[in-house]
């Protein structure tokens, strides 16, 4: 039951059929997130050319970097839903200081990560090994990566103020567009093609950071041309207290969410590293591989967060759950396929790497049993998506401690100690385990409590 005419007959996601609502949100998302996802392949597929040593050492970088695309990331969902609600209860003032505060904070935590890259990143290295040549090539790789972040804390302010406005086709182009001239750059860059020198693991940092800083302009272009639901003029601008706390309200749960995982990367990397280096690069190409399962499902949130945050400040159950249903059923499809893939060619994947007769030997059973959390991965994080949408970040906070922190990390550790590697591996299933049941029991008691109340 809608009590505000205005904000949904003016803005697609208060009228238009859910289905084709979603479909088209969603869809330039997934397109870009496949595109991201297949930049992340690339990127270690020519990195492993160098050096088994050098696809190690960008792996090993992976629990920083990650923890640095938390931070901006989780900002972003914080201006996300709190730009969404604003817009759909037709508050214009909160509209405009969402977004100028929110691109305020991810400049702030650029200077934050700058710093880090410049004085710690080989105490970082040096933390997890001792082998001269993994800590020379992280060293090199994550300074550049987080000294020249700029572009992509940017990428993601401009991006979600595109997203909240529910104008995702802009997002696929600068995503698209910065994905692919990484791609192209990479092998030029570390191989040194077109008289360029050879920079090799270098030169895949500065081929990432470069398709950031790109693809961010190109996002401020459109806000400033294409977007007219957001005015971005910083003259007299102030940072806003309480509008900072409404977006780390949201934001700040969910940095912590997804900074769980460097935490449960960087403990998982050091209980491999156990057994042998190898296992760690393997663990690491998981990780790049399952983007292109994981990345499309990230897309189809990010379509349907505003739809839920801007029906919810509209006060429409039905739109809400028609929404969430949808993108379950989506979310389930793309995780078993990725889950049939896995299991049916986990040789030909790693192969993509370069991969070594040891590095087959034990990557092959790992990608098949880590694959089984996938069954019930998709339906956690769509769900997880809702209780960021209203607001509830804190849901999806308890949710990835359990299952990461609680349960995979001590899993692990203890199977690697009773039974061996291929024993760790089953950790990731049985911890996805816990996620479905602590999921589905926040959704009832906040389907309960926000979103049967609304008529």
């Amino acid at each position: 039951m809608t009590t505000s005419s205005t904000p949904t007959q003016g803005n697609k996601m208060g009228y238009m059929p859910v289905p084709k609502l979603l479909f088209s949100m969603a869809l330039p998302m997934i397109l870009s997130m496949l595109v991201q996802a297949l930049y992340n392949i690339v990127d270690s597929v020519f990195v492993s050319r160098i050096t088994e040593n050098a696809l190690t050492a960008v792996s090993l970088a992976f629990p920083m970097q990650n923890l640095m695309i938390s931070v901006a990331s989780g900002t972003a969902v914080g201006i996300n839903a709190l730009l969404s609600r604003s817009l759909g209860a037709g508050d214009r003032k909160n509209v405009t200081l969402s977004a100028l505060n929110g691109i305020f904070l991810e400049l702030m935590s650029f200077v934050v990560f700058a710093l880090i890259g410049l004085f710690g990143s080989r105490l970082f290295f040096l933390s997890q090994t001792s082998d001269p040549e993994i800590v020379s090539y992280g060293t090199q790789y994550m300074t550049i990566v987080l000294v020249c972040s700029f572009g992509m804390f940017m990428q993601f302010a401009f991006e979600r103020l595109l997203q909240s406005t529910g104008r995702t086709f802009f997002t696929m182009i600068t995503q698209g567009t910065g994905a692919i001239i990484n791609i192209i750059l990479d092998p030029i860059l570390i191989f040194g093609f077109f008289g360029l020198p050879k920079m090799g693991v270098a030169g895949a940092a500065v081929a990432t950071v470069i398709g950031q800083i790109i693809a961010a302009c190109l996002a401020l272009y459109f806000n400033l041309t294409k977007n007219t639901d957001i005015r971005l003029n910083f003259r007299g601008f102030r940072p806003n207290l309480e509008t900072i706390k409404n977006i780390y309200k949201v934001g700040i749960p969910s940095i912590i969410m997804m900074s769980i995982g460097s935490v449960m990367t960087f403990a998982m990397n050091k209980i491999l590293l156990m057994f042998s280096s190898t296992a760690a690069a393997v663990f690491g190409v998981y990780f790049k591989l399952q983007s292109f399962v994981f990345m499309p499902v990230f897309g189809l949130n990010n379509g349907m967060v505003p739809i839920i945050a801007f029906n919810y400040g509209a006060r429409n159950r039905k739109r809400i759950m028609d929404t969430v249903k949808l993108s379950v059923i989506f979310a389930v499809s793309i995780m078993v396929l990725g889950f049939a893939v896995f299991q049916l060619i986990p040789d030909v994947l790693l192969s993509l790497f370069n991969a070594s007769p040891d590095m087959l030997q034990i990557g092959v059973p790992a990608l098949r049993t880590i694959s089984y959390s996938f069954l019930f991965a998709g339906y956690c994080i769509c769900v997880g998506s809702v209780f960021q949408a209203l607001g509830n970040g804190i849901y999806s906070l308890i949710v990835s401690v359990a299952r990461q922190l609680v349960f995979l990390v001590p899993l692990a550790y203890l199977f690697a100690k009773l039974w061996g590697l291929n024993a760790v591996w089953w950790s990731f299933p049985l911890a996805e385990l816990v996620s479905l049941g602590t999921t589905t029991f926040f959704f009832i008691k906040i389907y309960r409590e926000r979103i049967k109340p609304l008529g």
